[in-house]
Formats: structure tokens, C-alpha cells, sequence
């Protein structure tokens, strides 16, 4: 099965013309904004290894995992290791508190898209101290992004919109083994771009201001990862510095059982 998939899917065209729409919607953008160009994550949750190689043999650095037991397959998987030496991992899914110690340790991970809580910040935090202490060749601070739930859906994590400025203050003052890159959303799949903009992105570029008005940030130092393959288009042009890319560059994924 994996071996058809493969033969069906061209992921260097797929990176290709993923990279090529972000730089269309950037460049629609940035006459009024100075935000950076997107950065894309690879959303390679299900797929084989093999194709992980095709997309970083045309240059695609960061890749996103969902599952945990995944990613730590992934990370230390020996073709991953032998022939993606600078792959950057971002873990953009639900991290139970009792998983922290499973993914820290991985080799070549960059960020954890998800803190969604005081917890698990302060879970994050102590851990990557000992994780230091541990190997000296881990980078000083952990990267992270604060999970925000615009759409208000129970089923989706995410501190609420009103706590996004307490939740950050927390990891700027209370973590210091934490890096708060900025904010993150998954939001409600399917909106209708007929009716006019997403909403949720709306609420997450509020969220965003209201942070970096609180701390005296540079909007455009303080990232915003939201948008996905139905709509990152959408997402850049409403001001996302982070795409997160799955089924245009893999091909559509099979559910899996601890899908939720």
C-alpha cells in the first residue's frame, strides 16, 4: 500500500508549488505588512519515511508531527538520521504532560507548536532543564508557540482567546528554559470563503496585536502559525508567518484509529 501511495505522490512537485503559492500570497502582502515570508511546515503525520526524503532532497528543512510515538519513530528512524542531518522537527500536536520526556530528548527538535496551558508550559520548562543539563548540545532554550482556540470548539485545544496574554506573560516570566516564538492556531476546518474572512484568524491576529502591544513586541518578530492546505493562502494574506502544509504536499492521509 505504502509502495502505491509513493508511485501516486510527487512530494518535490507538491513543495514546489506549495513554496511558489506562498511566495504569490507574500508578495500581495507585503506592501502592508513587514512580516517575514512564511516559513512551511511539512505536515508528514502518517507518511512513510521515503517520502520525507523526497521533500528534504528539494530543500524542505521543517516537518510537523501530530503523534507522538510518531515523531519519536520518526526522529530516530536511520535514514532520517544518516541522510536529513538539519531536519527540524515541530510538534503540532496534543502533548499530554505525562509525554514530555518521550519527545524532548529527540533528535533535531525545533518547537512545540502546542502549549496550551500554565501546565504544560511549566511541565515544558522543567523538563527541557534537565534535558540541558543532560546534553550540552541542545539549544539553550526550547521553542514554543502558544495554542490559542479561536473557533471555541470543545474538541479543540487551546487557551482561550482572553487568556492568551496571561498564558504568554507565564512563559515569558515564570519559564526560562522556554523560547515563546508566538501564537498558533488550528481553528475550525471548512470555512466558507465566500461569506468573507476567517474568523478565527481574525481572532488569532487580535490575540497576537494584544500581546505585542502588552510586551512592547515588533509585530513582526512575534510568529503566527495558522493555516493549513485548504486554506494557507487565506492565512498569509491575513498575516500567518507559519503554514502548516500536509495533504498538498503528501497526498490525502488515511484516518487513523487515535484520530479524535
Amino acid at each position: 500500500m505504502i509502495r502505491k501511495v509513493m508511485a501516486e505522490v510527487d512530494v518535490k512537485f507538491g513543495i514546489r508549488q506549495t513554496l511558489q503559492k506562498i511566495e504569490e500570497a507574500y508578495s500581495k502582502r507585503k506592501s502592508i505588512s513587514n512580516a517575514p515570508k512564511p516559513l512551511l511546515i511539512a505536515v508528514s503525520k502518517t507518511k512513510p519515511v521515503d517520502l520525507i526524503l523526497d521533500a528534504y532532497s528539494v530543500g524542505q528543512r521543517d516537518f510537523g508531527e501530530n503523534y507522538v510515538q510518531e515523531l519519536v519513530e520518526k526522529a530516530n528512524d536511520a535514514k532520517i538520521l544518516e541522510h536529513c542531518q538539519d531536519i527540524r522537527w515541530h510538534f503540532i500536536g496534543h502533548l499530554q504532560s505525562n509525554k514530555i520526556n518521550k519527545i524532548l530528548n529527540l533528535p533535531n527538535l525545533h518547537m512545540i507548536q502546542t502549549v496550551h496551558s500554565v501546565k504544560l508550559a511549566e511541565g515544558l520548562n522543567k523538563a527541557w532543564e534537565k534535558v540541558k543539563a543532560e546534553n550540552t548540545e541542545k539549544q539553550p532554550k526550547l521553542n514554543v508557540l502558544v495554542q490559542i482556540n479561536t473557533s471555541g470548539e470543545d474538541e479543540k485545544n487551546g487557551v482561550q482567546p482572553e487568556d492568551a496574554v496571561g498564558l504568554y506573560r507565564y512563559v515569558l516570566e515564570k519559564c526560562p528554559n522556554l523560547n515563546c516564538e508566538g501564537v498558533m492556531t488550528i481553528g475550525a476546518f471548512g470555512h466558507d470563503y465566500t461569506a468573507g474572512p476567517n474568523p478565527d484568524f481574525g481572532t488569532l491576529m487580535k490575540c497576537h496585536q494584544e500581546i505585542c502591544t502588552t510586551f512592547e513586541r515588533d509585530p513582526a518578530e512575534l510568529q503566527v502559525s495558522m493555516g493549513m492546505s485548504d486554506d494557507f493562502v487565506q492565512a498569509i494574506e491575513a498575516g500567518s508567518t507559519i503554514v502548516r502544509v500536509g495533504s498538498s504536499i503528501f497526498g490525502a492521509r488515511a484516518k487513523k484509529p487515535t484520530d479524535a
